[in-house]
C-alpha cells in the first residue's frame, strides 16, 4: 500500500438521469469522477431504459425525492461542484435550480443541456428547455454542443463567427460562460469554442475516428466538473476534459450493436481480447 498515491478528498455531484446502458447520464458522470481521483455523488431525477442502439423508456422521480437527495447531500457531506445533466422534465429543473440558488456560497456548477440522445431520441419538449434554460443564471459553465446551442440560440452555427454569436446569446441569457462543443462539426479536427467575460479561446483536439461515441458530452461536461473541484481554473479544466475525452473515445469500447461507450478507465487499462 506504500505506492498508492494520497490524493486530497474533493466532491463532485452529478445532477441527472440514469442510463441502463452505462454509457452516458449519471454512469458516466460518476465514472469521469472516479478517473479525475474526485469523489462522486449523485442525484438521480430519472431513469432511462436505453442502450447502445435507442432510449425505450424514461420516468422522472418527482421534485420533492429531487429536493430531498439535494439536500442529504449538501446538509451531510458537501460539494465542491456540481455537475447538472438531463433532468427530464420542468419541474425537476425548477426544483434543482431553487435548492441551488439558495447556496451560499454555491459552488460551481457546470451545466450540460441535454436535449437529444446518441441514438436521436428528443428527451425535452419545449416546456423543459425553457426550464433548462432559467438555470443559466446558476451555471459557471453551460457546454452544449452544436444542434442544442442552435436550438437554444435559433441560430444556425457554420462558421467561427457563428459559434461566437450563439456563445455570446447563451451568455445574454445568464451563463457565465459557454463552451460550444464542435463535435458535430466534421472534419479532421476537434473545435470547442469558451466564450466568457474575458473573451473567447478555441481548443482543438484531432478528431478520433470511431463510432463509440456514446456519453461523449456527458464526460466532457463532467471532467470539467472534476477538474475544478481538483483546483484547475476554467482554461485548464476545459483542455485536460477534452484531452481525457479523446483518450476515452480512442480507447472506447465495441458493446452493443449500436455506438458503444467510452472507455472512462483508459490511463488505467484497457478492454480487449486476451491472447
Amino acid at each position: 500500500m506504500s505506492d498508492v498515491p494520497i490524493l486530497p478528498l474533493t466532491k463532485a455531484l452529478t445532477i441527472a438521469t440514469s442510463d441502463s446502458g452505462g454509457g452516458a447520464g449519471i454512469q458516466a458522470d460518476l465514472k469521469t469522477f472516479a478517473a479525475f481521483g474526485v469523489f462522486g455523488l449523485s442525484v438521480v431525477s430519472g431513469v432511462s431504459a436505453q442502450n447502445t442502439v435507442a432510449v425505450t423508456g424514461l420516468e422522472c422521480l418527482s421534485p420533492g425525492l429531487v429536493t430531498l437527495q439535494l439536500e442529504a447531500v449538501f446538509s451531510d457531506i458537501g460539494v465542491d461542484t456540481v455537475k447538472i445533466g438531463l433532468l427530464g422534465n420542468p419541474e425537476n429543473a425548477r426544483a434543482a435550480g431553487a435548492f441551488l440558488a439558495r447556496l451560499s456560497p454555491r459552488p460551481d456548477v457546470v451545466l450540460d443541456p441535454v436535449m437529444v440522445s446518441a441514438s436521436g431520441h428528443a428527451f425535452l419538449d419545449r416546456e423543459s428547455v425553457e426550464a433548462v434554460r432559467e438555470l443559466f443564471p446558476l451555471a459557471t459553465l453551460v457546454t452544449p454542443n452544436i444542434p442544442e446551442a442552435e436550438a437554444l440560440t435559433g441560430l444556425k452555427i457554420k462558421t467561427e463567427d457563428d459559434y461566437v454569436r450563439a456563445g455570446e446569446k447563451i451568455m445574454e441569457m445568464g451563463a457565465g460562460q459557454v463552451l460550444i462543443k464542435g463535435g458535430h462539426s466534421g472534419g479532421t479536427k476537434s473545435d470547442d469554442l469558451l466564450v466568457g467575460p474575458q473573451g473567447v479561446h478555441w481548443f482543438t483536439v484531432e478528431r478520433v475516428r470511431t463510432r463509440n461515441n456514446h456519453g461523449t458530452g456527458c464526460t466532457l461536461s463532467s471532467a470539467v466538473a472534476a477538474c475544478l473541484a481538483r483546483g484547475e481554473d476554467l482554461e485548464g479544466a476545459v483542455r485536460l476534459a477534452k484531452t481525457y475525452v479523446a483518450g476515452a473515445m480512442e480507447a472506447s469500447v465495441d458493446l452493443g450493436r449500436g455506438p458503444g461507450p467510452l472507455n472512462h478507465f483508459f490511463p488505467y487499462y484497457v478492454y480487449g481480447k486476451l491472447s
